[in-house]
């Protein structure tokens, strides 16, 4: 009988789940990894010792990520696996940037989407560089007809500047901050 490489059992742990978890992030090791560890000295056989030499080590997460388990309909789970990757996104960083209402997917758009705002954004925030530039230049040859008709662009310089912060901002975010894998990395993984 050939046993399956990701054998999974489900316990109890009757109240030691904290010091489990105390435990396994003082010694740098997922509390998988240290349940496993355990439970081959508890059965200390020539067998076991065997097995889990060639089990492949347990790949470490990001200390800022943690599992959540969602119960929904086979269609909900389809349908969302299925929106995460028309983003580009895992699943985890889908659902987590609908329910921080993330705009971009809350309209069913994804990673190119957000791309090409920014690229829209910053295209308009290097043609207000160049207008201010006309501005200035005009303004020390003293000029005033000519500097007079970029004041509609000065009155809203400011909600300009905002918007594109924080779009540049959220996008950055959403494309991978600290500790983040980016988008750009999942979808090479794929």
């Amino acid at each position: 009988m050939q046993s399956n490489p990701r054998e999974r059992i489900s316990i109890d742990l009757q109240g030691l789940k904290e010091a489990l978890m105390e435990r396994s992030q003082a010694l740098g090791v997922s509390p998988s990894e240290l349940l496993r560890k355990a439970l081959v000295q508890a059965l200390d056989t020539p067998a076991v010792r065997g097995r889990a030499a060639a089990v492949r080590p347990s790949m470490k997460r990001p200390s800022d990520r943690t599992r959540l388990c969602l119960r929904m309909g086979q269609e909900e789970a389809t349908a969302t696996l299925a929106a995460a990757k028309r983003a580009g996104m895992n699943p985890g960083d889908y659902v987590a940037g609908l329910v921080a209402g993330v705009p971009v997917l809350m309209n069913g758009g994804g990673r190119s989407d957000y791309i090409a705002a920014l690229t829209t954004s910053n295209a308009h925030v290097a043609n207000l560089s160049r207008n201010i530039y006309a501005l200035t230049r005009f303004l020390t040859q003293a000029n005033v007809e000519q500097a007079r008709v970029y004041r509609d662009m000065l009155d809203t310089l400011n909600g300009d500047v905002r918007r594109h912060l924080m779009l540049a901002s959220s996008v950055l975010a959403e494309l991978g901050g600290p500790g983040r894998a980016t988008w750009h990395s999942e979808s090479r993984r794929r």
